[in-house]
């Protein structure tokens, strides 16, 4: 049986706004139902509880993916102090609950305050970290004990907005957390609660930002598809535009172009870093990077 051909979509980038309950995947093939297109990831998993900014890439556009989601991210978040769970968020079973109505605000402040700067992070057991190939929460869920190897990340920033206290046992804490990429907002919460001896573990999270953009530029899955297939509206950036909101851009000469297409080098700018090599016609010809006197192609965009 032969597939069925992709829809003529223009490649991009759609800035979606996650609901909660619906895991990236559950996005990613939402976004395929609404454009017909097969060819369709994401940049930077999103837990099923957690809302916002989710970057996907349609067509060529999947190929800027794997250097979109390296950049760093802002969260909005709650913490809870006073119980932990299996998944270190509101969605896992409760394994302790210790009463928290005793700490006052800066004892409070301060825990949090120690998970800024450069940490070794250990993730939630309840993550996708791979474990000898299969995904950590699998394993969980197959009853293995699964202990994760620290990671390094760096908490930029974590503001403190609001401290209450819903029930005298319980505090919840409003933070707004500017981190690397890979660092777990479940496991500062958990370590917070650890050191102020009660516990702690999510109650919400939403993702902001990831790098240039911003979850005020996003739209719902369907909106930011079909505003894609009509050529472009909220949620939507195209490919070329795409690269530039990423990207230095080097403005290439037709000869560069055709050099390019065809794989070859052409002079070095002397600039660091890949920029997107675009065309006269604002066209999104390559990623390229200095390499000694040349440049070369790193990922490439065919046109059409």
């Amino acid at each position: 049986m032969s597939r069925r051909a992709d829809a003529d979509v223009p490649p991009g980038l759609l800035l979606v706004d996650k609901p909660g309950g619906m895991t990236s995947h559950d996005v990613v093939a939402r976004a395929r139902r609404v454009l017909s297109v097969r060819r369709v990831g994401h940049a930077g998993t999103l837990d099923p509880m957690a809302t916002g900014l989710l970057v996907l890439g349609v067509g060529t556009a999947t190929r800027l993916l794997g250097h979109v989601g390296g950049h760093d991210k802002t969260y909005e978040a709650t913490v809870r102090l006073g119980r932990t769970t299996v998944t270190d968020d509101r969605e896992g079973e409760v394994l302790t609950s210790t009463p928290a109505g005793h700490l006052d605000d800066a004892a409070v402040a301060a825990a949090l305050a120690a998970q800024t700067g450069p940490l070794l992070q250990v993730p939630s057991s309840v993550s996708a970290v791979k474990v000898a190939g299969r995904r950590s929460y699998d394993r969980v869920r197959a009853g293995e004990e699964v202990v994760l190897e620290p990671r390094a990340v760096t908490v930029h920033r974590l503001d403190v907005h609001r401290v209450t206290r819903p029930t005298p046992d319980l505090v919840d804490v409003d933070v707004t957390v500017t981190c690397t990429a890979g660092t777990y907002v479940r496991a500062i919460a958990r370590d917070a609660g650890a050191a102020l001896g009660v516990g702690g573990h999510l109650t919400a999270l939403r993702r902001t930002a990831s790098g240039p953009f911003a979850v005020t530029d996003a739209a719902p899955v369907e909106d930011a598809g079909q505003a894609l297939a009509a050529g472009g509206g909220a949620g939507v950036l195209g490919l070329t535009d795409a690269a530039r909101a990423v990207f230095p851009v080097r403005t290439l000469t037709e000869e560069e172009a055709r050099a390019l297409r065809y794989g070859q080098r052409i002079p070095a700018t002397g600039a660091p870093g890949l920029h997107a090599a675009v065309d006269a016609a604002d066209r999104l010809v390559a990623l390229v990077e200095d390499a000694g006197a040349t440049a070369r192609v790193t990922v490439g965009f065919p046109p059409g």
